[in-house]
């Protein structure tokens, strides 16, 4: 089966069991700026980092793979989608980042200002930099789509705000 269908040719295209909609829907924006952040992770993760970094953005996307499921995923389908035990980020996942954020900020990391990504000459470093401001980018996605109505779970909504702050430590102790 070919991946091109035509099936998006009118605008629509397919959530979790079976639903379609817009393709202009603040879920379908959501959804493509975690796809976004997944893809900016991708290319910090081949950017040289150190292998530490590599197992921790590697957990970020299977983490992010989970919360697209939940977000393709309409909220009268919710228990649906619960019941195939996919992936879904819940508090233990918001907490794991924070627990990772700090480990990151125990070895001295803390703010002295607004950074500039880039000036260090690391790519890796900026990647990750690029993947934070992507990150707050779907956050501000996910929180429109909350307040549009649709409900969001507080863990998913939390998660991108923790998870951009884990990005900026990272971009910060990464070494060359």
């Amino acid at each position: 089966m070919s991946i091109i269908t035509g099936r998006g040719d009118t605008g629509e295209t397919d959530l979790l069991f079976g639903k379609r909609i817009a393709k202009t829907s603040a879920r379908i924006e959501a959804l493509g700026c975690v796809d976004e952040l997944n893809a900016a992770l991708g290319v910090a993760r081949a950017s040289g980092a150190n292998p530490e970094w590599i197992a921790l953005i590697d957990a970020l996307q299977e983490k992010l793979v989970g919360l697209m499921g939940q977000l393709a995923t309409l909220p009268e389908d919710d228990v649906r989608y619960r019941e195939t035990k996919f992936p879904l980020i819940d508090e233990e996942d918001v907490e794991w980042v924070v627990a990772e954020a700090h480990r990151y900020e125990s070895a001295g990391i803390r703010f002295t200002g607004w950074a500039r990504p880039g000036a260090e000459g690391c790519l890796a470093r900026a990647n990750v930099d690029f993947a934070r401001s992507v990150a707050r980018r779907a956050e501000r996605a996910v929180l429109a789509l909350h307040e549009s109505g649709e409900t969001v779970p507080e863990s998913v909504r939390l998660f991108f705000n923790r998870l951009a702050d884990l990005l900026w430590i990272l971009a910060r102790v990464e070494n060359d």
